[in-house]
C-alpha cells in the first residue's frame, strides 16, 4: 500500500468561520421564533445548532513535519502531510499504532503528547498524557539498548548503536506492519547481531570479513565505519517494507563482557609488553653494532671475539634492563 497525499483540505479556517456563523444565526433562530412562537423556525435552527457540533471533528491541524493518517470506515483515503489547518470529512479516523509506544529514543523521552489536568475522585489534580495519532516525519535517534554478542572468535562483547531513521511513508509504516517502532527496534537488534558475529573484536588472522574467501584485518575495533555502514544496509533491507528511510547507523559502545574483560586486558598489556621489548632490543643491537664500528674504524681498541662477547653482553644488560645499571669499575688493569 502506497501513501496517498491529500493536498487540498487545507481550508479549515474558512469552514472555521462557516461553522460559527452558522451557531450564532441558529441561537438567533431560536431567539427570534420563540418571541414570534414560530415552531418550524425553532426546530430547524435547534437542528442546525446540533449538526454543527458534528462538524468540528473535521478540523485537524498539523505542525511541520507532522502527518496523519485518515481512514473511512476502515478504507485508507489518504494522508495529510505538512503544517496547516485542514478539514476532512468528520467521520474520518486517524490511525497510528505506534502513538503510545515509547523507545529509548528522541521524542519519546521527552514525550510527544499533550498534557491536561483532570481531577480524580478526590479532587486532587493528576496530570494525564493524551496520545495524538499524529506521525512524526522529523530524524529520530534510537538508542537500543547493549547487547551481549559472540564475535567470531566466540569472545561474548558488548556493543550498542545509535541509529537515526524517519518515517518516508506513512501509508506502509501503518498498515504494513503492526507497530513500526517496535518493527524498527527489533529489526535493529537482529542486524547488530548478524554483523557483529562476522567480525572479531580486535584483528585477528586467517578471519574473512568481507566474504571474499581472503583473509583481512577488520574487525569490530578497527573498522567501526565499515561496520556500522553494513548494519545500516542490514537494517534498511528490513523496514524499507514498513515506510522507513535509515539515514545513519553509529557505534556508541564497544567492549568485551564483564566476564572476560580482566583476562583480555591482560592479554593486550602482554602484546604491548612484547612489543615494546621487541624495539628495545631492536635499538640496543642497532647501538652496539654501531659502537663496534666506530671503536674499530677509529683504532681506539683491539678487541678479541670474546672480549667483544663480554662488551655486547655488558652493553645490552645495560640498554635492556629495567633499571639503572650499577657496574663494578676495574681500575687495575685491561683484563
Amino acid at each position: 500500500m502506497n501513501e496517498k497525499t491529500l493536498n487540498n483540505r487545507k481550508n479549515g479556517l474558512p469552514l472555521l468561520l462557516l461553522f460559527i456563523l452558522l451557531h450564532i444565526c441558529s441561537v438567533a433562530g431560536i431567539i427570534v421564533g420563540s418571541i414570534h412562537e414560530w415552531i418550524p423556525l425553532i426546530i430547524v435552527s435547534a437542528l442546525v445548532f446540533i449538526a454543527v457540533f458534528f462538524l468540528y471533528p473535521g478540523l485537524k491541524v498539523l505542525k511541520p513535519q507532522e502527518a496523519l493518517v485518515l481512514t473511512l470506515f476502515g478504507n485508507y483515503i489518504g494522508t495529510l502531510r505538512g503544517e496547516g489547518f485542514y478539514f476532512v470529512n468528520p467521520f474520518c479516523v486517524s490511525v497510528n499504532p505506534a502513538a503510545k509506544t515509547k523507545l529509548n529514543q528522541s521524542g519519546d523521552v521527552d514525550g510527544n503528547g499533550q498534557k491536561s489536568i483532570v481531577l480524580n475522585a478526590q479532587g486532587a489534580a493528576v496530570a494525564a498524557e493524551l496520545s495524538s495519532n499524529k506521525i512524526s516525519l522529523k530524524i529520530m535517534t534510537l538508542n537500543n539498548s547493549r547487547q551481549k554478542i559472540n564475535d567470531c572468535l566466540g569472545n561474548p562483547v558488548e556493543i550498542g548503536i545509535a541509529v537515526m531513521w524517519r518515517v518516508v511513508d506513512t501509508a506502509k509504516a501503518v498498515f504494513n506492519v503492526d507497530n513500526y517502532k517496535e518493527y524498527l527496534s527489533l529489526q535493529c537488534d537482529s542486524a547488530l547481531r548478524n554483523i557483529v558475529r562476522i567480525y572479531p573484536y580486535d584483528v585477528a588472522q586467517n578471519v574473512d570479513t568481507t566474504g571474499d574467501g581472503v583473509a583481512d584485518e577488520g574487525s569490530l575495533r578497527g573498522s567501526s565505519e565499515v561496520v556500522a555502514q553494513r548494519i545500516k544496509d542490514e537494517i534498511q533491507s528490513k523496514v524499507a517494507e514498513a515506510g522507513l528511510e535509515i539515514i545513519e547507523a553509529r557505534i556508541t559502545y564497544l567492549a568485551y563482557a564483564p566476564e572476560i574483560a580482566a583476562v583480555m586486558l591482560q592479554r593486550q598489556q602482554a602484546s604491548a609488553i612484547i612489543d615494546a621489548r621487541k624495539m628495545i632490543v631492536d635499538g640496543a643491537v642497532g647501538m652496539v653494532e654501531m659502537a663496534l664500528d666506530r671503536l674499530k674504524a677509529n683504532n681506539v681498541v683491539d678487541l678479541d671475539e670474546e672480549r667483544k662477547a663480554a662488551m655486547v653482553s655488558n652493553l645490552l644488560v645495560v640498554l635492556c634492563g629495567n633499571q639503572n645499571a650499577q657496574p663494578v669499575v676495574n681500575s687495575g688493569s685491561l683484563y
